[in-house]
């Protein structure tokens, strides 16, 4: 006769929850060993490792901030990334390379008022580069500022001797001073980029995760390939920085794994999000690893700092 099997009591519907835990289901073998965390680019996050020490004597690696698309982030990259590898130990150059002068203003310089600027150092051998070089409120971090005259060097370095090596020049002369030197590049694809281009050993191209800051990359990637073919050969592609990230919306998340297929591991691991932190540090004059310490825009920058030590073994 077969066995008379118990029937559980209803549950009623006003019953606490924790009176009728929900059955928990039988193993079914051994648990699986977890894999490596995954970060917001789909990857395995990397073993930075020890972070190397400064190099004696100094000799600054020089890196362009370059993408043609205004708007993605070149600016936000430079202040913050410089700040975070000046908490790493190294002594830092900004360079202001855009007419705009939103470099200057995000470091609390006023371009309106600049005696002098780094277009003075372009274009006039009476000007010395300690005369336009200006401490920030970030020790170890200093700036070579810019305002709207920069736009007239576009036109008068076309007649210059050599006009692509002009600002190498002006950076050669104080390169044994300074770990790294950031150039904020203009976004444009004209001579001042050119320039930028020419003096760098590396260049980070930030990239908003959206479809048309997407597409201008091709155009971008094969402005360095002429740049390396006939102006610096030693020029190098450090990584493609993801930026404006928002992990809420597809689109981000499908641009970003679109760039991650496209170009594997130039694309950095750290990716920046979007934050309202960003524009405030503007208004307040200061990189965000001061003024919000502790958020995750600093976090993500003081990673990126360390992944970059770490690419290039600067210093």
């Amino acid at each position: 006769m077969p066995e008379a099997r118990e029937v559980p009591a209803p549950r009623p519907d006003d019953a606490p929850e924790e009176l009728f835990p929900a059955p928990t289901p039988a193993a079914a073998g051994p648990v699986a060993e977890q894999g490596p965390e995954l970060g917001p680019t789909g990857r395995p996050w990397p073993d930075l490792g020890e972070v190397p020490p400064v190099a004696v004597p100094r000799r600054a690696m020089i890196v362009a901030m370059c993408n043609q698309k205004g708007g993605v982030g070149k600016t936000t990259t430079t202040i913050n990334l410089g700040a975070a590898l000046t908490e790493l130990g190294r002594r830092v150059l900004l360079v202001d390379f855009d007419p705009q002068g939103s470099l200057s203003v995000g470091l609390g310089v006023n371009p309106h008022t600049l005696d002098k600027s780094i277009y003075n150092l372009l274009l006039s051998r009476d000007v010395g580069i300690d005369e336009v070089i200006a401490e920030t409120n970030v020790e170890g971090l200093e700036i070579l500022p810019s305002n709207i005259d920069l736009s007239a060097a576009e036109v008068q370095l076309v007649s210059e001797v050599a006009r692509e090596q002009t600002l190498l020049r002006v950076l050669e002369k104080v390169r044994d001073r300074y770990d790294v030197i950031l150039i904020d590049c203009a976004p444009s694809l004209g001579l001042l980029t050119i320039n930028a281009l020419t003096a760098a050993d590396k260049v980070i191209m930030p990239l908003e995760c959206e479809f048309f800051a997407l597409r201008g990359i091709a155009l971008l990637t094969d402005t360095i390939s002429k740049v390396q073919e006939r102006l610096n050969p030693d020029l190098q592609v450090l990584g493609i920085l993801g930026t404006m990230f928002d992990s809420r919306t597809l689109h981000s998340r499908e641009v970003l794994e679109r760039v991650v297929q496209a170009f594997g591991d130039d694309v950095f691991h750290t990716v920046i999000r979007r934050t309202v932190k960003f524009p405030e540090t503007t208004v307040a004059g200061e990189p965000i690893t001061t003024y919000a310490s502790t958020s995750p825009g600093a976090t993500a920058y003081r990673t990126l700092a360390r992944e970059v030590l770490s690419r290039c073994r600067v210093g």
